[in-house]
């Protein structure tokens, strides 16, 4: 079976997620469809099928998030002594060696990744090239427009 890393915050999310799934959406749902139910004939229920429709999406879901919480490998990197190595977890701050542009982002699972919030996934081509790496070191990212040199400027465990 598949593990999946997971930092402590996508662990927390995923609880919170999974929670307000079976606690909130899951009765809500259920009382609808019973509501639907007492307004007559199935087979052209709009309200029914929808609920019912929503339902299976919201079940889906849930077996989704139980699967991988139970196969996830929750890693906390502040727990991890700081080398000033990239390892999953990690906050890193890299510089375009071309422009010297500044961006940071943080190492996540898979399930974890947004770019909007800096948040890139384990298996990303940025974070592939980072993996292993030192301050200081300089890595090469394949992207579409070419090769990109990046200066790892600073790994922090936060």
């Amino acid at each position: 079976m598949t593990k999946y890393p997971m930092t402590v915050q996508g662990a927390r999310a995923l609880e919170e997620e999974h929670a307000h799934l079976t606690k909130v959406l899951r009765p809500k749902l259920s009382q609808e469809i019973g509501t639907a139910r007492e307004l007559g004939d199935l087979k052209e229920n709009a309200e029914y099928h929808a609920a019912r429709e929503q339902q299976g999406m919201v079940e889906a879901r849930i077996r989704d998030i139980e699967g991988r919480m139970q196969n996830a490998v929750v890693i906390d990197v502040t727990t991890i002594a700081h080398t000033g190595k990239v390892i999953f977890g990690t906050t890193v701050e890299i510089a375009n060696c071309e422009t010297d542009e500044s961006v940071t982002y943080q190492i996540v699972g898979e399930d974890e990744a947004n770019i909007k919030q800096r948040k890139l996934s384990v298996g990303s081509p940025i974070a592939r090239a980072l993996i292993g790496k030192q301050e200081g070191d300089v890595v090469v990212v394949q992207t579409p427009g070419g090769a990109i040199e990046y200066e790892i400027v600073e790994v922090r465990h936060i």
